[in-house]
């Protein structure tokens, strides 16, 4: 019996150190959703891969997108991407990534997958400092391309940003999900990989 193969991609916080460690998993969502998988379905034994690289935007994913997706055929692909693009725009003076951009530059890559079972990951944030507020409305643009690309091509979508600020609003310490606005604590991508589950029970 072919096992199915389930690929994750996107930036760093897909990343969460496979590429420094013996784990090829890394440490974050993706060890955590192949383990209570695992836990979940013991009689079923997906191929589990992460292609996540650390600073990625969407164009630096899309340079990639051959060598790191394609060609390893996955059977399920789960993408998150997009905090970059915001973030590197305020933080380094990059130039704007505009939403319809952003929008052809993630069509793209969807576009090849036609047989494949998408689940795609909105980029999220949760303002830790008070400049970060003044990302907002450039990820809030981003968010929707997600929302909007997901029903197009059918992929299940991750509501990250909403599940976040949720979970903020309810202890009131956004640290606690995300130590710097951004990047996931444990907590963070114990809720990301229940998330990502619930999509494909």
């Amino acid at each position: 019996m072919t096992r199915p193969r389930v690929m994750f991609t996107g930036d760093s916080i897909t990343d969460c150190h496979r590429r420094e460690t013996d784990n090829p998993l890394g440490y974050g969502y993706p060890l955590l959703v192949a383990g209570q998988w695992g836990l979940r379905r013991p009689d079923e034994s997906p191929v589990w891969m992460n292609t996540g690289i650390s600073g990625d935007t969407l164009a630096g994913l899309g340079g990639r997108w051959r060598d790191d997706v394609l060609d390893a055929r996955p059977d399920v692909v789960s993408i998150l991407i997009g905090i970059n693009d915001t973030g590197y725009r305020f933080s380094f003076g990059h130039d704007e990534v505009p939403a319809e951009t952003f929008r052809a530059g993630y069509r793209r890559l969807l576009e090849p997958l036609a047989d494949v079972q998408l689940v795609l990951i909105e980029p999220f944030l949760l303002p830790v400092k008070e400049e970060q507020w003044a990302w907002r409305p450039d990820l809030d643009a981003k968010i929707q391309v997600v929302r909007e690309l997901a029903r197009e091509f059918g992929a299940r979508l991750v509501a990250a940003d909403g599940l976040f600020a949720s979970l903020a609003a309810g202890n009131k310490n956004p640290e606690h999900w995300l130590f710097d606005g951004v990047h996931p604590t444990p907590a963070g991508h114990a809720a990301l990989a229940d998330a990502w589950l619930r999509q494909l029970s």
